[in-house]
């Protein structure tokens, strides 16, 4: 299973900035899967099922531990993505 997951759309600009981030942690050697939202309708019906706690995000740039079940909606710092990767 993919425990690490980052849903983003192509053309968002909040989200070609935390790719930036998630490219940085893949090359630290963290397992990171990006699923790009706005062109595949099933990626985006992904989203929508697992985008559901505590609160939806409702959006992208969205990043969810399924280890920790923890999420983070919209963006964040380079610190606060590598923290959730290690699950902190």
């Amino acid at each position: 299973m993919d425990d690490l997951l980052f849903f983003y759309g192509t053309e968002c600009p909040h989200c070609i900035r935390m790719e930036k981030f998630v490219d940085k942690l893949t090359k630290e050697g963290f397992q990171i899967k990006k699923i790009e939202i706005w062109h595949n309708e099933e990626n985006n019906k992904m989203l929508e099922r697992l985008d559901c706690e505590p609160e939806p995000c409702g959006g992208v740039p969205f990043f969810l531990n399924q280890k920790t079940k923890k999420t983070i909606c919209g963006e964040s710092t380079y610190q606060d993505i590598k923290d959730w990767a290690e699950g902190k």
